[in-house]
C-alpha cells in the first residue's frame, strides 16, 4: 500500500507543478495585462483534486491519521482555484487581480501542505 501512496503523492506533485508552472509562464504577461489561464493550469488543478481525494482515501484505508482540517483548507483553496481557472479558461485576457489570486492560492496551498504538521 505504501508504494501506491507514494505513486499518488508523485502524481499530486506533478499536478501542482503543472498549475504553478502554468502560472509562472504567464507572470510576464500578467505585468502587461495579457495573462490568461493556460490549459496546464486547469489540468494541474484537476490532477491535484483527483490525486488528493485518492490520497486521503488510501491513508484512511491504511489507518494513517489524516488531519481533516488541513485537508479541508487545502480543498477549499483548490476549489477556488478550479472555479476561477475553469470559468475564465477561454478568455484571452484575465484580470491581474484574479490571476494573482490563483497564484497566491496555489502558493498558499503548497506552504500549507509542507508547513502544517
Amino acid at each position: 500500500m505504501g508504494e501506491l501512496i507514494h505513486f499518488f503523492v508523485g502524481l499530486h506533485i506533478v499536478g501542482i507543478a503543472a498549475l504553478l508552472g502554468g502560472f509562472l509562464t504567464q507572470v510576464k504577461a500578467m505585468g502587461q495585462g495579457t495573462a490568461r489561464f493556460v490549459p496546464a493550469m486547469l489540468h494541474g488543478a484537476l490532477t491535484m483534486l483527483v490525486t488528493g481525494v485518492v490520497l486521503v482515501g488510501l491513508n484512511e484505508a491504511n489507518s494513517h491519521h489524516v488531519n481533516n482540517i488541513k485537508i479541508g483548507v487545502k480543498l477549499a483553496l483548490l476549489i477556488v482555484i478550479l472555479a476561477l481557472v475553469y470559468v475564465k479558461r477561454d478568455e484571452e485576457k484575465v484580470d491581474k487581480g484574479m490571476f494573482g489570486l490563483v497564484g497566491l492560492a496555489t502558493t498558499a496551498n503548497i506552504f500549507i501542505a509542507v508547513l502544517w504538521t
